[in-house]
């Protein structure tokens, strides 16, 4: 057979779209995988309802400090099912408009000297970090005497903004001795000592809605690109069945 009817035979497209819907698979769970210790967020950004409550709590709990400079709030109309009445309501902070950046308030200069280092834009930390990533630190802080610190990143120079929802928590200790005989103190793990307004449950809801709205600013055109892709991969089942009549209408002369 030549290579032009190779390429035009029913194989050669169905075994195309397994490659195509196998490489899909593999690398969504590349990225969903979690890495280390890291507690699995569970988020889906596809739950709009998850998406939206993350965007309130964003804008209120976040924004103070961090800015998506790659997120315009009008964009979240289209792709949230939001007014922009809503939109403007509900997550524009004062002094912006629904047309405007995602942008804090806070100076970027200053507050290198305020903080030691200013905050990170947070536009592609879902992408960069993980969702995992996320989930877990924001589930992991606890009081110390010299202050607030973390499981995942120690001594983060942010403070637990989330804490009156969440409550306080306080570090078990362990102590360990390595194959060298030197000893190493480390946190085992975290217990309530001051309970928060959200029971355990309710938080961890909470910070699954964050991560979901962070996984959408770090990457909008894929709720439409994979609303597409159904549409897409739909084409591509019919084609192929169109493909496979056709080859057997072209064929069955030829091969008696």
């Amino acid at each position: 057979m030549s290579i032009l009817g190779r390429f035009s035979s029913p194989k050669y497209h169905l075994a195309t779209g397994l490659v195509l819907v196998a490489m899909m698979v593999f690398s969504t769970h590349g990225v969903a995988a979690s890495k280390g210790n890291l507690d699995p967020a569970g988020s889906n950004v596809f739950d709009i309802a998850s998406v939206q409550r993350g965007a309130k709590l964003f804008t209120n709990y976040c924004m103070a400090c961090h800015s998506a400079k790659y997120m315009r709030f009008k964009r979240m109309e289209q792709d949230l099912d939001l007014t922009e009445d809503e939109i403007q309501a509900f997550l524009v902070p004062a002094g912006l408009e629904v047309s405007d950046y995602m942008m804090s308030s806070m100076p970027y200069e200053a507050s290198a000297d305020w903080f030691g280092k200013s905050p990170p834009d947070l536009s592609l930390t879902a992408r960069s970090r993980g969702p995992d990533w996320i989930y877990t630190f924001l589930r992991s802080y606890y009081m110390t005497e010299d202050g607030w610190n973390n499981k995942v990143l120690a001594n983060p120079a942010m403070p637990h903004v989330l804490w009156e929802l969440q409550g306080i928590q306080r570090p078990i200790m362990e102590t360990t001795e390595d194959a060298a005989g030197v000893t190493h103190v480390s946190v085992a793990s975290l217990e309530m000592d001051v309970p928060g307004e959200l029971t355990t449950s309710e938080y961890d809801q909470t910070v699954r809605d964050i991560v979901a709205f962070m996984e959408y600013i770090a990457e909008p055109a894929r709720l439409q690109r994979e609303r597409l892709g159904v549409w897409v991969l739909l084409f591509l089942a019919v084609f192929t069945f169109l493909s496979y009549l056709l080859y057997q209408e072209y064929w069955k002369d030829i091969k008696k």
